[in-house]
């Protein structure tokens, strides 16, 4: 059982020199908040293609990392409060190594489910105003991960995660990262994630391409950005 300290969200901004419409800056909300199939009421993405939806309704990223990336960092503002990954929720004791597919937690009146991890993408490197950012949290595994809702209900911090049932407990979200991008081509880990059922397609599909053609796919455009 963890408690959430903050529940945040944001608006859509300018991010970066290119003005990119970007609701990555979050910011922490007082009060109880409604949280529908697609995210908590008031927060918003500002390109649906790659965030948000069903699969990506709640963001959460531990607290806890904060002080490796002040002091990978320096001690930058963006880092002075939770909200700097564009999480919605923010605690401390939860990570990728005890969190996992398939989690379904109490959070107030909502029902929540652990349904992927984050693909960090060239919005944090605008985000921190460092060049690779996004592929120093790939490499770290610090990526937080996301929420299906399966229970709408009103929350607000101070709401315990309660824990009501671990369908895959074997596959954490620091697992997935391992798979996906420190042994890559583990042929029977790839067989094994392919067929998790509460992993949305998307990540499975990676899993099926690797084992179809013995290639892993390329980063570049995600963690670099040309869009």
């Amino acid at each position: 059982m963890t408690t959430v300290d903050q529940i945040l969200t944001g608006s859509v901004a300018p991010l970066g020199p290119r003005g990119v419409p970007s609701g990555i800056g979050k910011q922490a909300v007082a009060g109880r908040l409604f949280l529908g199939r697609e995210g908590l009421a008031g927060d918003v993405q500002g390109d649906r293609k790659h965030h948000g939806g069903s699969d990506k309704a709640l963001h959460h990223y531990a607290f806890d990392h904060y002080a490796y990336w002040i002091d990978a960092l320096g001690d930058r503002e963006v880092l002075q409060r939770p909200g700097a990954f564009g999480e919605n929720l923010s605690t401390r004791g939860m990570t990728e190594d005890n969190t996992a597919i398939g989690d379904i937690f109490r959070l107030g009146g909502a029902m929540i489910q652990v349904s992927q991890g984050r693909q960090p993408c060239w919005k944090l490197n605008a985000r921190f105003d460092v060049a690779d950012m996004s592929s120093q949290v790939q490499r770290t595994g610090f990526t937080g991960w996301y929420y299906r809702v399966i229970e709408e209900g009103s929350v607000e911090a101070g709401d315990e995660l309660r824990l009501e049932d671990r369908v895959s407990p074997d596959w954490t979200i620091r697992r997935t990262w391992r798979v996906l991008y420190v042994d890559t081509m583990n042929l029977d880990a790839l067989a094994e994630m392919a067929g998790l059922a509460h992993l949305p397609d998307g990540w499975r599909g990676y899993a099926r391409k690797r084992l179809e053609t013995r290639k892993v796919e390329d980063w570049t455009r995600r963690l670099q950005g040309t869009d």
